[in-house]
């Protein structure tokens, strides 16, 4: 006999299966009609986005200026050996560390591998991936600026981030090789029409693939947990009061939140200018004044208040800007004291 619903079947089952060193399978169910595939995407799409990796993001070599140079007695080209170095997936050894700039020295003749890169600050997840091959002669000095990050980045995006004399590389953070979800037909009740999602997730080895499953899920109930405020009657009487006071909590977060790069970075703190809200109050008249900071700096200060919310030169009600002022000037006060 059918029945009318008042609430959608709560899935309860869970399988794991390792079925590799850095493959696993992730079976759930049982799901309403269309609810899997509600789940399954923006699972799948966090898992190649919010993965945490780590990835050469500069590289210096003795006696070359540029990626399209050569390095003597070596087989490959710069721009060969680059190609063959974002193959290489490194971990940091020291969990508390960000990045880690490794040096290297080889004489040939040898054949370099990942396995030759391993030290004691970081290690090398496929050691056996091909690097360069040096003759006899050759002699092969390097640098590599290794960091920790999620997603993609340009080189473009990097090269304020690292001095002159590295050459920048595009940055692969994401571990994940593979993310691929089928959606299944089960039986509950004898109704055939309730869903299971089958995840497969593959991973380089620079983390276990449960755990960048679990990161995924993590990373969407903090997505999705500002809508928690719904629930709370008090948010929703005093909605105005509520925005405002967020407003002025994040106005008031330091400028290095905004990860800006190091020359950005260095002109602003030598202006004097230290949060967010100092910034968010100016024109880009007063931005270009700064003593300097470059065209391509306040193109990216610009860009980054974008993104945060708070454009260059935005208008502040009258109250919000008192209070952000006042709050400023009690943080500068306070640390002068300090």
């Amino acid at each position: 006999m059918n029945k009318i619903k008042v609430t959608p079947y709560m899935p309860r089952e869970l399988e794991i299966e390792k079925i590799g060193d850095n493959v696993a399978k992730v079976v759930a169910y049982p799901f309403e009609n269309g609810y899997a595939v509600t789940l399954a995407h923006p699972l799948r799409r966090l898992l190649f986005s919010s993965s945490v990796g780590f990835a050469p993001i500069g590289l210096k070599i003795e006696g070359v200026s540029h990626e399209f140079d050569s390095v003597r007695g070596m087989l490959e080209d710069v721009a060969f050996f680059i190609i063959n170095l974002k193959n290489i997936r490194f971990k940091i050894n020291d969990e508390e560390s960000n990045r880690v700039v490794v040096d290297y020295s080889f004489k040939g003749p040898k054949e370099l591998k990942g396995e030759d890169l391993q030290n004691s600050e970081v290690s090398v997840v496929n050691p056996d991936t091909y690097l360069a091959t040096l003759n006899e002669d050759a002699e092969l000095n390097f640098s590599i600026i290794i960091e920790k990050g999620i997603g993609y980045v340009a080189s473009e995006d990097l090269r304020d981030m690292i001095d002159n004399d590295y050459i920048a590389l595009d940055a692969f953070f994401t571990p994940v090789r593979k993310a691929v979800y089928d959606i299944e037909k089960v039986l509950v009740e004898d109704n055939p029409n309730y869903e299971k999602i089958v995840f497969t997730v593959e991973t380089d080895g620079q983390i276990d693939p449960i755990d960048a499953f679990k990161n995924s899920v993590i990373a969407m109930n903090e997505q999705l947990s500002v809508f928690n405020k719904i629930m709370d009657e008090d948010f929703i009487a005093n909605g105005d009061t509520q925005k405002e006071s967020a407003e002025i909590s994040k106005l008031l977060q330091e400028i290095d939140t905004l990860k800006l790069s190091v020359r950005s970075s260095n002109c602003l703190e030598r202006a004097g200018l230290k949060y967010i809200g100092e910034l968010a109050i100016m024109s880009e008249g007063e931005l270009k004044a700064i003593k300097n900071l470059g065209k391509k700096s306040l193109d990216e200060i610009i860009e980054k208040m974008q993104e945060v919310g708070f454009p260059v030169g935005m208008e502040l009600s009258e109250d919000t800007l008192k209070v952000l002022s006042k709050k400023i000037e009690e943080l500068k006060t306070k640390e002068e004291e300090e």
